[in-house]
């Protein structure tokens, strides 16, 4: 009978350990090791985490807000979400892509999309926290161009009226890029040179990081949740 109890007891133990989702885009995507050293910022996060909270990256290549609805990505998160859960909600790269009907919204579906992701997340009691796309690597004659168009806005404007917590990921990559400049900002991204076995002519990639850009992109996200105030911060490693 005490063996049973000591079960039942460490059961619902694990069953109290939250859960990290992401949700979103190849940014932040794990990875096939065919793609190295391309790695998603997602994939380096749970480095700055505690063992007390477990991390599911269900982010992928490709998806805007619209596909990963359409392909019941969404629903596979919220059949599993439980109170006390966090999803980190990170779309924009393919949204903006309006030439392709299968991925690409208006600025008005992109808010309507968020906004279901935020009130499921919350119909759960888990704890929904908007962040705004990070920037492409995107210079032109040494002078650095948003590419984002107004949707890391809709972003901001939903976590304001809302009240939600909001990581401005936008800008603070942009500062990261603008800081180091046109040539060095490129160790943040997947510039890879002729020769690699996964890339035998090389790769100059402006939109996908490296591994040394995941892991900073990565202290990014978490110097944001730091600034959220939420329940979250108590994962974070001191």
């Amino acid at each position: 009978m005490l063996t049973a109890l000591v079960g039942v007891a460490t059961i619902t133990a694990q069953k109290a350990k939250p859960v990290l989702y992401i949700i979103g885009d190849s940014t932040a995507a794990n990875k096939q090791p065919k793609a190295f050293p391309e790695t998603g910022w997602g994939m380096e996060i749970g480095s700055f985490l505690t063992d007390g909270i477990t991390v599911d990256n269900r982010a992928v290549n490709g998806r805007s807000t619209k596909s990963f609805i359409n392909e019941n990505k969404w629903q596979a998160v919220v059949d599993k979400l439980q109170p006390g859960d966090f999803v980190l909600i990170e779309f924009g790269h393919n949204d903006e892509k309006t030439d392709k009907p299968e991925v690409g919204t208006t600025l008005a579906e992109y808010k309507i999309n968020l906004i279901k992701f935020v009130q499921e997340t919350q119909a759960k009691k888990a704890n929904p926290i908007l962040l705004t796309p990070i920037m492409r690597r995107s210079f032109k004659n040494g002078v650095f161009k948003d590419t984002h168009l107004g949707y890391p806005d809709v972003v901001r404007k939903l976590a304001d009226s809302l009240h939600l917590p909001l990581i401005d990921m936008q800008r603070k990559t942009e500062k990261l890029i603008v800081g180091l400049g046109d040539e060095p900002s490129k160790k943040l991204f997947n510039y890879v040179e002729p020769g690699h076995v996964n890339y035998p002519e090389g790769k100059k990639d402006d939109t996908h990081l490296s591994p040394e850009g995941a892991k900073i992109i990565a202290g990014l996200v978490v110097e944001g949740i730091r600034e959220t105030h939420t329940d979250l911060i108590k994962y974070l490693k001191k």
